[in-house]
């Protein structure tokens, strides 16, 4: 989470500067991360952020659900509970198109 706070600060600077109100995460469902975890630890470590008195910083979350891919019947689809089974053919996909993304995907300042 410390290297998000300096990653969002850093692209503050490069952008002007001024007070980060909100950032938003992109967080695949496979990326091995409990929400809850990384919102409380975000508070902790941006409560730093701005002077007393000011508002927090928000968090926005993107979730992205884990999709393969099946080279046998090119077909994508969703991998429910992670499990990587095409319900066209019942192959088991080894590509996973997306779901592990951990990904600062944008800044709101002021």
């Amino acid at each position: 989470m410390e290297a998000l706070r300096e990653r969002a600060l850093e692209q503050a600077e490069r952008h002007g500067g001024g007070v980060i109100r909100s950032i938003t995460l992109r967080v695949g469902s496979l990326a091995g991360v409990e929400l809850e975890a990384l919102e409380l630890a975000f508070m902790v470590v941006m409560e730093r952020e701005g002077p007393g008195g000011a508002a927090p910083v928000q968090l926005r979350i993107e979730p992205v659900l884990a999709r393969c891919y099946c080279h046998r019947c090119a077909h994508d689809f969703l991998a429910k509970d992670g499990c990587c089974e095409c319900p066209v053919c019942a192959t088991i996909s080894r590509d996973l198109l997306q779901g592990r993304e951990l990904e600062l995907v944008s800044l709101e300042l002021e």
